[in-house]
């Protein structure tokens, strides 16, 4: 038994090295070699979930641990070497009551911050900005309602990337990046063009499908700056592994130049159509 105290022991320190450990090698906005877990985060809902993530990680590992320290009590003390002449007995009372209680118990411990998690993620503050991601096959289109303007977004190929500096990661640089404030609240609103769609940003910690006919939306506030990827996470198609996002966090006065800026760069026009007033005019 000291032996499996000790198997148990070292598991769990093994376990606690490898959290930290990963820790310590996550990059923020990008996967890194060798990353065990999760990205670094870069929100407040990001910090929420990886800390839910470990609470849950704790109780997996002890419920694991349990299950192993019973299976080797009973492989030692209840073979028929070391137990010739097995027990008669069929019921007991405080056991049964105790694994139907405990697992009940355990769910309700994981329910509450569940539910509180949700409710965080679903309840959207106001909007200090609004952007609306459209998936396309297979690409992204980013629309700024507040300010009328809107562009899309293609994975840059190789031959691009070598040409920028710092050269963005394999399948995850794009052309036109997503731009945003640090520390505002961005309210992400999210429909597809075609197919079914998912747009998730780890180190936000935000993944939300985009729907043909139906507007999602979700929130985040990045509390840093930097460069953040993410990709659409939703099978949809031959290319569905090429429609990167790239989200770049700024100072409030870079973001209100690059406004002014795309403002004239990406602007829509929203003159009305010849062709259209010609037809409304021939209807009467």
């Amino acid at each position: 038994m000291r032996i499996l105290l000790r198997v148990v022991a070292a598991a769990t320190f093994g376990l606690a090295v490898l959290t930290m450990g990963d820790a310590a090698r996550a990059d923020y906005g990008q996967p890194s070699n060798w990353q065990f877990g999760l990205q670094g985060s870069a929100s407040s809902g990001m910090d929420s979930l990886a800390a839910f993530h470990n609470f849950l990680l704790v109780i997996i590992t002890l419920i694991t641990l349990f299950v192993l320290a019973l299976l080797v009590t009973v492989i030692v003390k209840f073979n028929a070497r070391a137990n010739p002449t097995p027990t008669r007995t069929t019921h007991n009372t405080l056991l049964e009551v105790l694994w139907t209680v405990v697992p009940v118990v355990i769910l309700v411990v994981i329910a509450i911050p569940s539910f509180r998690l949700l409710f965080y993620q679903l309840d959207l503050p106001p909007a200090d900005l609004t952007v609306k991601a459209t998936g396309k096959q297979w690409y992204w289109s980013y629309s700024y309602p507040d300010s009328k303007f809107e562009f899309d977004s293609l994975m840059l190929q190789d031959n691009e990337r070598q040409k920028l500096s710092p050269v963005p990661p394999r399948l995850l640089g794009v052309d036109n990046a997503m731009v945003v404030p640090v520390n505002k609240v961005v309210r992400v609103q999210t429909i597809g063009a075609d197919v079914i769609h998912a747009f998730a940003v780890p180190s936000f910690g935000i993944k939300i499908d985009a729907i043909p006919g139906r507007l999602n939306e979700t929130w985040f506030r990045a509390n840093r700056e930097g460069i953040y990827y993410g990709q659409c996470s939703e099978l949809c198609g031959k290319d569905h592994a090429f429609m990167p996002i790239e989200v770049r966090v700024v100072s409030e006065q870079a973001f209100a130049a690059w406004l002014e800026d795309a403002k004239k760069r990406y602007a829509v026009d929203q003159r009305p159509n010849p062709g259209a007033v010609a037809a409304a005019e021939l209807a009467k």
